[in-house]
């Protein structure tokens, strides 16, 4: 009896052995297709931007007259360069060097006779508003987070953390058109800014799409703290408080911190919101109320327009891959210090 059942059971424990061999292996392709697309992406971005650490770039200037002046006499008028459009244009072509110093430089001039490449501003820039946002979501999607984990009934908690998590949803050019019309004027009015959209302005903004990742990361840690850590607390005479901040949140350090540097990167790279709400002005200033201009929004405003193959059009790739370059940086910290020094660090091993 034994034996035929087994029987029976063959053809279907094949199928399942079958079916779980092409779930597995489409998984594996579709995570080999997907770190594949990653890589060219990476070898896009770097291979426009090496033109710029060549010898000799290209620099075009074009000069268009739209009106020319009308003489009279014997003056002899010149020719102009007539196009296919039958517009006058002058094109003059100087060989440029795009140095260290260049791109080390204070000033964001592109369009020039002597054009200035100086990414300093911009990552400063890029700086100021991501720790503005950083330093107003982290203790808002912490101590939601903690909340939620600890304090909220279970119908509280099924509404809070969809409703919080459906932020992350939003696109971003809404929050950027909500904090352009709706939020600047706003804030102007209450703090009486000088220059309407700021730094402090698009790092509020920018809080926005960070607390939900903060938020969610976050609380998944909390959540997965044993249940044992805050009995124990308890029953030595802790109130719910002094256990939710000084035992469940110590142990949940390292997904916290996580959270954080993943909400960095997030604001770090964001584009359409600071350029929204940042004023645009690649100014240095250690002032919030300032504005600045963002690396991600220079991309996103300035590449459009420029000549395909020009020393703007690399140094723009240039900048998607320092973007690149910081996130990437940011991810690895976050795995490699956080998931093996600090877990050890609170599980007591040396």
């Amino acid at each position: 009896m034994n034996t035929s059942s087994l029987h029976a059971q063959n053809p279907l424990a094949k199928r399942i052995r079958l079916s779980e061999f092409f779930i597995e292996k489409g998984i594996a392709a579709t995570s080999f297709i997907s770190f594949a697309f990653i890589i060219l992406i990476f070898v896009f971005v770097f291979r426009e931007a090496l033109p710029i650490f060549s010898t000799n770039t290209r620099h075009e200037t074009y000069i268009k007259e739209t009106d020319r002046q009308e003489t009279y006499g014997d003056v002899p008028e010149e020719k102009p360069t007539e196009t296919s459009e039958g517009a006058s244009i002058e094109s003059a072509g100087t060989e440029e060097n795009v140095t260290v110093s260049n791109l080390l430089g204070t000033n964001w001039i592109p369009v020039s006779t002597h054009p200035k490449y100086g990414l300093l501003p911009l990552f400063f820039g890029s700086f100021k508003v991501s720790l503005i946002a950083v330093l107003v979501a982290a203790p808002i999607a912490i101590l939601a987070a903690l909340f939620t984990a600890s304090f909220a009934p279970k119908w509280a908690k099924e509404i809070l953390k969809p409703s919080i998590e459906l932020l992350a949803g939003f696109p971003s050019v809404v929050v950027g058109f909500f904090a352009l019309i709706v939020l600047a004027s706003w804030l102007q009015e209450l703090f009486g800014f000088e220059y309407r959209l700021n730094s402090f302005v698009g790092g509020i903004a920018l809080s926005l799409s960070v607390i939900p990742i903060i938020y969610t990361i976050a609380e998944d840690a909390l959540t997965s703290v044993p249940k044992t850590f805050s009995e124990a607390s308890l029953a030595l005479g802790a109130t719910p408080w002094q256990t939710a901040l000084f035992v469940v949140l110590p142990a949940a350090t390292p997904g916290v911190f996580a959270a954080i540097l993943l909400g960095v990167g997030r604001a770090f790279g964001e584009t359409m919101i600071v350029l929204m709400a940042t004023g645009n002005a690649a100014l240095t200033s250690l002032n919030p109320f300032e504005p600045v201009r963002t690396m991600p929004a220079t991309i996103g405003a300035e590449m459009a327009e420029v000549v395909f193959g020009d020393t703007h059009y690399s140094v723009l790739f240039f900048i998607g891959a320092l973007l690149f370059i910081i996130t990437f940086a940011l991810n690895a910290f976050a795995e490699l210090y956080i998931r093996k020094r600090l877990m050890k660090r609170f599980r007591g091993a040396s």
